[in-house]
């Protein structure tokens, strides 16, 4: 079968009806040797050595469900960073457009009062070139009227 077998075998070589009976049929001491050694009490039977797996394999599974949970929540964290990012793109564009909106906006503006100054400035020099003008005209004294 595939993916994580919960009747795995403890000992290789052992179908799990076999690793079954063999756990039922084992003698677990109540106590540990007087001088600490485990293999005094069981003898060649394995025991420990099935409890120290068996550890092992809750120690593995501890540590896989604590990556699990950090995977979990790294995700969370990056749909959360994805979701901050979109907003930021979409309120930079809206900058962008109003950006350049005001710029075309202020450019027309600029346009018009340069316009405005031109007209200003032909009047101005219209009615200056005028009076220079006429002040002239009647200045001049006519050269036939002199003689």
């Amino acid at each position: 079968s595939s993916g994580i077998n919960a009747e795995w075998p403890l000992r290789p070589g052992l179908e799990p009806s076999e690793e079954k009976s063999h756990l039922l049929d084992s003698k677990q001491p109540a106590k540990m040797a007087s001088d600490g050694s485990r293999d005094k009490l069981l003898g060649s039977s394995g025991g420990y050595q099935t409890r120290d797996t068996q550890e092992q394999v809750d120690q593995v599974m501890g540590i896989m469900r604590n990556n699990i949970d950090k995977v979990l929540e790294r995700d969370s964290k990056i749909q959360n960073l994805n979701e901050r990012s979109d907003a930021l793109q979409v309120g930079a564009n809206q900058f962008l457009q109003t950006g350049t909106q005001l710029k075309r906006k202020m450019w027309w503006k600029n346009v018009k009062f340069m316009i405005v100054i031109g007209v200003v400035v032909v009047i101005v020099l219209g009615v200056v070139i005028g009076v220079i003008v006429s002040q002239t005209k009647k200045k001049k004294v006519p050269t036939a009227t002199l003689r």
